[in-house]
């Protein structure tokens, strides 16, 4: 009883806190699965979810794309094309061309290249090229490559189904901001909060400062290595990041379908 009363308590609070903020409303839609391979389930346990955003680290061996999180940590039956590619296209297949079985619900896959970029994000392309309908800005899928991305000088030379994680401190051409698909960075750049108590009002206004700058490049925000908790999510969402970063999918999840709408 004492742990329902508790729980009940923290809703009602939840409720308050973001009423107070203005905060717009968030959905599943709106989360990210941070290291999402890294589960039980990769990429299933996210879309059951209907989780927006999902993030897969990969690396080129041999012509092939694994996922891991070191080199160490690659399997022969853990590919990119096994864990995701696939998947997706089966999906997609099932739901009429579409991702979700609504039309307005997309799912952007994050793709973290750890090793060398130019011949990673080429064998990539190769993989992904035969099924580019079902990708933006056509289809219900949208790719972001991370990590080792090339120049910005050359992201005009790969295909218009590429787009890229930028950085909010860079400076892009309008050409080069037209293949920017999400601006990306640490926490850690702005705060040392750990979660718990409010974040100092200094932290908040240069959190808020980034987002606001990213938002007026028409341009959605994901911070990565935020503190994983009830409060950080709730703070995340006053200030407007348009992806919360979680490694606890189905407790994130379960949160977004009880927080007001």
């Amino acid at each position: 009883m004492k742990r329902i009363t508790t729980c009940f308590i923290s809703f009602i609070l939840s409720i308050q806190f973001l009423a107070a903020q203005g905060v717009k409303s968030y959905s599943t839609a709106q989360a990210h699965s941070h290291n999402d391979y890294e589960r039980a389930r990769p990429l299933e346990d996210a879309y059951e979810q209907q989780f927006g955003s999902v993030e897969a680290d990969v690396f080129l061996v041999n012509d092939t794309l694994f996922v891991a999180h070191n080199l160490k940590d690659i399997r022969p039956n853990r590919t990119f094309t096994a864990l995701y590619l696939l998947p997706i296209l089966q999906k997609t297949e099932q739901n009429g061309g579409r991702i979700y079985t609504q039309d307005n619900v997309p799912l952007q896959l994050l793709i973290d290249l750890k090793t060398e970029g130019e011949p990673t994000l080429a064998a990539l392309i190769k993989l992904l090229e035969p099924h580019k309908n079902i990708f933006a800005p056509t289809g219900s899928v949208k790719i972001v490559v991370s990590g080792n991305v090339p120049d910005p000088s050359l992201f005009e030379k790969y295909p218009n189904f590429i787009y890229f994680d930028g950085r909010p401190e860079k400076v892009y051409t309008p050409a080069q901001m037209a293949h920017v698909g999400l601006v990306s960075q640490a926490f850690q750049q702005y705060s040392k909060w750990n979660g718990e108590g409010p974040l100092l009002e200094k932290d908040k206004k240069k959190i808020q400062k980034m987002i606001n700058d990213v938002h007026d490049m028409g341009k959605k925000v994901r911070i990565w290595a935020t503190p994983d908790n009830i409060n950080s999510w709730k703070t995340m969402m006053a200030l407007g990041v348009d992806y919360l970063n979680t490694d606890k999918v189905r407790e994130l999840g379960d949160y977004l379908r009880t927080a007001p709408r």
